[in-house]
C-alpha cells in the first residue's frame, strides 16, 4: 500500500511513517521545510515539499496514494476538505489525527471525575465542547466521519497525552517537552496549581501500531480515542523532577511573569483534565498496546 502522510517530519506523523515502512508499505510524506527532505529520504520516505495550504499538491498526492494519514494539523479545516474531495468515491482510507484536549475540563490543576467514551461523536450526538477552539476541532472530526457517506473509508484517531521518543525527525512529546523546557529554564519543575488534574496517556509506538491497524481494517466513519492508562500532571511533573535531578514539582501561576509557557497552553493543557477510554480500538481493530505507565517511561528514558 502507498500511504501519503502529512506531517511526516513531526512527532506523530514521523513515527507513523516509520511504522508503515516497517510493515512493508510505501510512504510519501508532506514536509514544509525543504531542508528536512533529506532526513525523510534517508528513512525511506519520499519527501513531498509543500504545506496544508497547497491544495493542488494535497489533491494530486491523495489521488495517487492508496491511503492518506493526516497528522500535520488537527485544526486545518481547508486541508481536510481538500483531502475528502480528492478521495471521494474511492473507498480509500483517510485517517485523521485529533486530540483529546477536545474533552478537556478545568484550568487550575484540580481533578475531575468525568471520563469520556467514544460515543461522544457518534451520529446523532449533540455533545459540544465548552470552548470555541475545541468546538472547531470537533466540527472537523465530524466532517471526517461524515466522509464515509461520500465513499471515503474515514476514521478519526483522537490521541490522548502521547509520550515516548518519536521514531522520525520529530522526537519529543509536546506536554513533556513543555515541562522539561520550563524545568531547565528555571532550575525547578513546575506544575499548574496542585497538579491533581488527570490526563489519559499512550506511548507513541502504540499510537503508530493503531494507525497501521486503522489503515488496514477500520470500518468507515469510526471515531477512536487512543489511550492506555492515565496519570495526574503532578505525578508526571514529579517523575520529570526525579529524572532530571531537579527540585519540584512546585505550583505555578500561569500568569507569572517568569512563566515560559503560554498562559492559554498552561491552563487548557497542563492545567486541564482529559480522561477518555479507548474501547473501540481493542474491540474493532484488535489493538493491544504494550506500554502502560508514563511515569515509568519518564524515570527510565527521559535522561
Amino acid at each position: 500500500m502507498h500511504v501519503f502522510v502529512t506531517g511526516a517530519s513531526g512527532y506523530i506523523g514521523g513515527t507513523v511513517a516509520v511504522r508503515l515502512l516497517q510493515a512493508g508499505h510505501q510512504v510519501s510524506g508532506l514536509i514544509r521545510d525543504p531542508a528536512k527532505a533529506g532526513r525523510l529520504a534517508r528513512l525511506g520516505i519520499e519527501p513531498v515539499v509543500g504545506s496544508l495550504d497547497d491544495m493542488d499538491v494535497l489533491t494530486a498526492r491523495a489521488r495517487r496514494a492508496d491511503a492518506v494519514v493526516n497528522a500535520a494539523d488537527s485544526d486545518h479545516r481547508a486541508a481536510v476538505e481538500t483531502l475528502i474531495a480528492a478521495l471521494a468515491g474511492s473507498d480509500k482510507p483517510l485517517i485523521h489525527t485529533s486530540g483529546s484536549s477536545t474533552v478537556g475540563m478545568g484550568t487550575e490543576g484540580e481533578a475531575s471525575e468525568a471520563v469520556h467514551g467514544e460515543d461522544l461523536l457518534d451520529p446523532g450526538s449533540s455533545w459540544e465542547p465548552d470552548h470555541p477552539v475545541r468546538a472547531a476541532r470537533v466540527a472537523i472530526d465530524r466532517l471526517v466521519l461524515g466522509a464515509a457517506g461520500q465513499g471515503v473509508r474515514s476514521a478519526v484517531l483522537c490521541d490522548s497525552l502521547i509520550y515516548g521518543h518519536g521514531r522520525g525527525p520529530g522526537r519529543e512529546s509536546v506536554l513533556i517537552a513543555a515541562l522539561v523546557r520550563q524545568a531547565r529554564a528555571g532550575g525547578v519543575v513546575r506544575q499548574v496549581g496542585p497538579g491533581r488534574n488527570i490526563w489519559s496517556t499512550v506511548h507513541v509506538d502504540d499510537v503508530a501500531d493503531l494507525y497501521l491497524r486503522a489503515l488496514e481494517k477500520t470500518p468507515p466513519g469510526t471515531f477512536y480515542f487512543v489511550a492506555n492508562g492515565e496519570e495526574s500532571l503532578g505525578a508526571i511533573a514529579a517523575a520529570v523532577a526525579r529524572a532530571l535531578g531537579l527540585p519540584g514539582p512546585r505550583p505555578w501561576d500561569p500568569d507569572a511573569p517568569d512563566n515560559v509557557w503560554d498562559p492559554a497552553f498552561a491552563r487548557h493543557a497542563l492545567g486541564a483534565n482529559s480522561r477518555v477510554r479507548a474501547h473501540r480500538a481493542r474491540e474493532l481493530l484488535g489493538w493491544d498496546p504494550r506500554h502502560r505507565s508514563i511515569t515509568d517511561w519518564i524515570l527510565r528514558e527521559l535522561r
